[in-house]
């Protein structure tokens, strides 16, 4: 057996031996694993409150209302009223609370919105939801995503300091109802359903609670 055959099984031996102690070491994967994402911190995050135009025009308003409305007149006297009050951050919160509200409405426990309601709406979902139940009526829903929200309305009451806001939202979900004997009586678990909904958000301006409650709800 010649030096060079003999340098070859060395090396072969060797490069088993390290790739076993690997094995030990790290363990085996099976399968295909996702790389990790890395955070895209070259790519600027769009800004909630965006400076003020040139001509001092508050973007944060016409961004949402138009310019002269009756609508952008109410948003300004909320933010003369609480400067540090934002329309931008506002819809970003307000994007979430309908998500949450909605599906905490669908699955018949409301316990975890009940601050974000005032009285008259808590008394509405629970009345219906109480119905469902006593029907023997099971909801199942998946939130699917917000396809659109806009903001229609907005007024303001400077004797009250009270604000209201209204938004128009087209949400996509899936939900059914089953009845007693687990039968589907309504919807369907493949079929998107899209949801159409007006809630008007309440709260008083310059107050320390941060929380605005939902006040009213149309289709």
């Amino acid at each position: 057996m010649n030096s060079s055959l003999i340098q070859l099984l060395v090396l072969a031996g060797i490069a088993v031996f390290l790739i076993l102690k690997l094995r030990n070491v790290l363990g085996s994967r099976e399968g295909f694993e996702k790389p990790a994402i890395q955070p895209d911190t070259a790519r600027p995050q769009p800004k909630l409150v965006p400076p003020p135009a040139p001509d001092g025009t508050d973007l944060d308003i016409t961004d949402h209302a138009a310019a002269g409305s009756p609508t952008a007149a109410a948003l300004a006297a909320m933010k003369q009223a609480e400067p540090g009050f934002s329309v931008g951050e506002f819809l970003h919160g307000a994007r979430g609370a309908y998500e949450m509200i909605l599906m905490a409405f669908e699955r018949g426990d409301i316990d975890p919105v009940r601050a974000f309601l005032a009285d008259e709406v808590e008394a509405s979902f629970t009345q219906a939801i109480n119905a469902r139940e006593k029907d023997g009526q099971t909801v199942e829903a998946n939130f699917l995503g917000l396809r659109e929200m806009t903001l229609s309305d907005a007024e303001y009451d400077p004797t009250t300091r009270t604000a209201e806001i209204t938004l128009r939202y087209t949400g996509e979900l899936t939900s059914l109802i089953r009845n007693k004997a687990g039968e589907i009586i309504e919807g369907s678990a493949t079929e998107v359903k899209r949801q159409r909904d007006s809630w008007t958000f309440a709260r008083r301006m310059g107050v320390q609670d941060p929380n605005w409650q939902l006040v009213g709800t149309s289709d």
